[in-house]
């Protein structure tokens, strides 16, 4: 009794000391992170320079995650990391320009850790605009990636360190297929399309891209470096040729070809450009440096409204799915119940919908496509598109009666598929397991699988034809929206069709969208 007594009260010292540790724990993080929010971002010191190295996290949509916006690696010993809205960093740039304490902007962009090219256009777009208020931009890295290099086209001077490098290669994708992994498995995709570009399903069927997707992956490429080189020969006084010369031979083998070819300027270490940076900003030691996170959080000056009226920015980020949806995810039933509160805003003179989704659910774009046709019966609806507007990302876009992209933008993809998998032989032949199933309909079972992900049969001719017909319906219905919202006959929409991923240049001259330009502009 007396040994049941000594274990009962040991353990129950251990449950309240534990306890104790773990109140006192909370207590500390909850102690850290109203901190946090009370804490005021640090002043602009007048001489400052606004220091954008791209190191964090850029989103479309502003993040709904409280803690988002702060640092808790000191508060639980493990980086969350932070993310900026575009619309934040755009804005930030923009007042930079007729700050008086910001002298101007140090482009530090290494390490880089890359966002979208349509969005690094954005933002690139941002400070050559900043440029014309007479204020500096320079540019230093260790090493330039291709798209690093792109934004610091935008600057005045770009420096690089003596020992870097500065690749530029043209771009190139490759895509992994599966189809002789799935056959040693015994495992056969069932793959129901409308679109012979609609090449997302290729993997499952074939070793490599089929003449269909090389076209439109060469012609997208293609699209997209021209208008990269353009910028960039017309930003460095180049010749575009020449750009493309040196990609090809690939010239820049280290940092003094990076020199003797004018895509660089000078080269320089770290220490050298504080230095520099002193004598242009009037400091001694070193510059005042603001971070673009810490601009960000500066208090913005009020301004008087002269009018209650309202734009609405609603966003649209990530994949499609059906019904609700958490961050990083497009909801059907939840964007559309956005969509409805703002159509029930009397306030709300026109909407703004800002889609960067490289699509999904047919069934939820249509949820979301019809909330944006009620909207447009009593105001104006205006696309704005990101790095990708694509299937069902296009889908939500065509009713709009603009549609504003990037020349980076990656848009179109008209076109649906169905994708199903049988391992009823893989579970056979490589498990040992089998599958017997009682049912009162012949295909009651269409679609039965285990590991939720597997099916047990093939499809039977007369199921195939069934969900063919599915795929076939929702392509008419998606071609007939893109026909009646940007005013082409649904013959020319086909054409368009298929499946076919355009950029947002391409898409701007077969009148899939409007016009260039970004959130800002839209």
């Amino acid at each position: 009794m007396n040994s049941f007594f000594r274990t009962f009260l040991a353990c129950l010292l251990a449950f309240v000391v534990a306890n104790i540790l773990i109140g006192t724990f909370f207590v500390m993080v909850l102690a850290g992170i109203g901190a946090a929010f009370s804490e005021q971002a640090p002043a602009v010191e007048s001489g400052s320079v606004l220091r954008i190295d791209l190191s964090e996290r850029i989103t479309d949509a502003p993040s709904v995650n409280p803690f988002s916006s702060l640092g808790l690696v000191d508060l639980i010993g493990m980086d969350m990391g932070r993310s900026y809205a575009l619309v934040d960093v755009l804005e930030a740039i923009e007042r930079a320009a007729s700050d008086d304490d910001i002298e101007g902007i140090y482009l530090n962009i290494n390490p880089y850790v890359g966002v979208g090219m349509a969005t690094l256009d954005e933002i690139r777009n941002a400070v050559v605009r900043f440029k014309e208020s007479g204020k500096f931009v320079l540019s230093y890295a260790d090493y330039y990636t291709q798209g690093s290099y792109y934004l610091a086209t935008a600057a005045d001077r770009i420096y690089m360190n003596p020992e870097g490098s500065l690749s530029w290669a043209g771009m190139a994708t490759g895509v992994m297929f599966y189809k002789d992994l799935l056959e040693k498995l015994d495992i056969r995709a069932e793959v129901i399309r409308h679109g012979k570009y609609k090449a997302a399903v290729e993997p499952f069927l074939l070793d490599k891209m089929s003449p269909e997707n090389r076209l439109q992956t060469e012609r997208l490429l293609g699209s997209m470096w021209g208008y990269i080189v353009g910028n960039i020969a017309d930003a460095r006084g180049l010749d575009s040729a020449a750009l493309q010369r040196y990609a090809s031979e690939l010239t820049l083998s280290d940092a003094r070809s990076a020199v003797e070819t004018s895509m660089v300027d000078s080269l320089a270490y770290e220490a050298d450009m504080q230095d520099m940076l002193c004598e242009m900003t009037g400091w001694d030691d070193e510059p005042e440096f603001v971070s673009l996170g810490t601009y960000i959080d500066q208090p913005r000056v009020a301004t008087k409204k002269l009018s209650k009226n309202k734009i609405a920015v609603v966003y649209a980020e990530g994949q499609i799915v059906d019904g609700k949806a958490k961050e990083g995810l497009v909801g059907g039933s939840s964007l559309a119940a956005r969509l409805r509160d703002v159509r029930r805003d009397e306030a709300v003179k026109a909407v703004v919908l800002r889609v960067n989704s490289p699509g999904g659910s047919a069934l939820a774009s249509e949820v979301i496509w019809h909330e944006i046709e009620r909207i447009r019966k009593d105001r104006p609806v205006i696309v704005s598109m990101g790095n990708m507007a694509a299937s069902g990302g296009y889908y939500i876009s065509c009713p709009a009666d603009a549609i504003v992209t990037s020349p980076l933008t990656l848009t179109g993809s008209i076109g649906v598929f169905g994708l199903m998998f049988d391992g009823g032989a893989a579970l056979k032949n490589k498990l040992g397991i089998t599958v017997d199933v009682a049912k009162t309909n012949t295909s009651a079972d269409m679609g039965m699988s285990v590991f939720g992900a597997v099916g047990v049969r093939p499809l039977s001719p007369a199921e195939r034809a069934f969900m063919q017909n599915s795929v076939e319906e929702v392509y008419t219905t998606f071609v007939n929206h893109v026909a009646q919202g940007r005013n082409l006959s649904v013959g020319t929409v086909d054409s368009l069709g298929g499946g076919r991923v355009w950029s947002g240049l391409d898409a701007v001259q077969i009148g899939l969208a409007d016009g260039f330009g970004g959130l800002k502009d839209a």
